[in-house]
């Protein structure tokens, strides 16, 4: 699950979270402390997707757990301008163009084709790197 965040009024970060009590789990935790989320729509609907086909007994589970959160849901653009930058997984390039339109300041993953992607802004850091450094 990928989410924002801003640290204040100024940070913004977008953050990739799958599973309880692991590393992201950690470092989704220091968000939810420290700063405000922001989730893009295009994450809300593909979560929901990937859960219906996958464990359609749980689709309620990710209602609940949307429910609980405390965040801004943005809206992902469908008409999303190409070749901004260059990214390996073409499912993930709508949510670093909205990670770039909403003017994040870090996102974090552990997925490789966020880490390997050549962008200026946002900072793109792994959970692991994330916790450490803020």
């Amino acid at each position: 699950m990928t989410l924002y965040a801003r640290y204040g009024r100024h940070k913004r970060i977008i953050f990739g979270y799958s599973i309880p009590r692991c590393k992201a789990a950690k470092a989704l935790h220091k968000c939810l402390l420290l700063y405000e989320l922001v989730i893009p729509s295009y994450v809300v609907d593909e979560l929901k997707s990937v859960i219906r086909r996958k464990l359609p007994n749980r689709s309620k589970d990710i209602d609940l757990f949307l429910s609980k959160l405390s965040f801004d849901l943005v809206y992902t653009p469908s008409e999303i301008k190409e070749g901004l930058f260059k990214i390996r997984d073409k499912k993930d390039y709508p949510i670093l163009y909205t990670a770039i339109i909403e003017n994040v300041d870090v996102l974090i993953s552990g997925d490789k084709d966020f880490t390997d992607t050549d962008v200026d802004h946002p900072e793109i850091l792994t959970p692991v790197e994330f916790t450490e450094r803020y």
